[in-house]
């Protein structure tokens, strides 16, 4: 069961696993020139771990350096068309290294922890960004991106455009009383499953100024009716994907634990792309405009 809001199943490329762990493939020349020259010397080649990160290296106009990402890349749609390496949490090392990166970028949600060893023992540089969902996350995914592609001058412009958006988005918000009860309905795959606490579903209701009406636990767990009915919400969040894979929106309002709802008598429901509303990326001042928007609108 995928558990992730971002995650994608896929098969990441095989190849000759003991040739590429030992290094073989990876980088002749680091021993002449010393770790780290390499990369330093000439354009690096890149693989980005996690939409967000791939969003800024088009922004930033450093595309041409990028030889792979994962499967949660699905913006800009060039970002399609690139290798895939499978999904952040579920890399393979020599899926990695066929690539002859001369960096990875990713978050601490990458891994497995072993794998990203094993591409960091074959002279890879490996750069994870915390992920806290914040917007200081953001922040560091752009500087960490200007870093490894050499475009630090670009990354400084695009931060200052964001930082931009995020404190008009923020002023729209918080000019916002109301504060709606809301619960993220994680459904992309398995039984559907709401977000508590320390989520990044629940930063996201924060950001938007809404309520999450669950508070009881971290994390992911089932979704019941008891705790549908006892959390009373007043909006229903989840993803496009989320709600085709529940057979559409007619299929979602036919669960019985939504019944028990505020939500359900107004068919209150805001779905947004996952990679778009949790991405934790440049896109994230749009998303929370966005969500915000359609939150005070639906339950107006």
């Amino acid at each position: 069961m995928l558990r992730d809001p971002m995650a994608v199943q896929s098969r990441g490329p095989s190849g000759a696993r003991r040739r590429l762990l030992r290094g073989v493939v990876a980088l002749p020349w680091l021993s002449a020139l010393g770790p780290g020259a390499a990369w330093a010397a000439r354009p690096a080649r890149i693989v980005s771990l996690g939409g967000a990160l791939t969003e800024v290296v088009y922004l930033l106009g450093a595309q041409g350096q990028l030889v792979g990402t994962d499967t949660t890349s699905l913006f800009p749609e060039a970002a399609l068309r690139t290798a895939k390496v499978g999904y952040m949490r579920q890399l393979s090392a020599e899926g990695l290294l066929s690539l002859q990166p001369d960096a990875v970028v990713g978050t601490t949600e990458a891994g497995p922890p072993v794998v990203l060893d094993q591409v960091r023992s074959a002279g890879v540089r490996v750069e994870l960004v915390q992920a806290d969902h914040t917007w200081d996350e953001v922040r560091r995914k752009v500087a960490t991106v200007g870093r490894v592609a050499g475009r630090e001058r670009e990354a400084q412009a695009l931060q200052a455009d964001l930082d931009a958006q995020w404190a008009t988005v923020q002023k729209q918000v918080a000019a916002t009383t109301r504060r709606p009860r809301a619960i993220f309905i994680l459904s992309h795959g398995g039984s559907p499953m709401v977000a508590g606490t320390g989520t990044a579903a629940d930063a996201l209701i924060r950001f938007a100024g809404a309520t999450n009406a669950i508070t009881q636990f971290a994390g992911y767990r089932p979704l019941t009716a008891e705790a549908m009915a006892s959390a009373a919400p007043e909006v229903l969040l989840n993803s496009t994907q989320g709600i085709e894979a529940l057979g559409g929106e007619a299929a979602f309002w036919q669960r019985p634990e939504l019944a028990l709802t505020p939500a359900f008598r107004r068919k209150a429901l805001v779905a947004m792309e996952a990679s778009h509303l949790l991405g934790f990326g440049p896109r994230l001042p749009a998303a929370v405009r966005e969500l915000h928007t359609r939150i005070q609108a639906i339950t107006a």
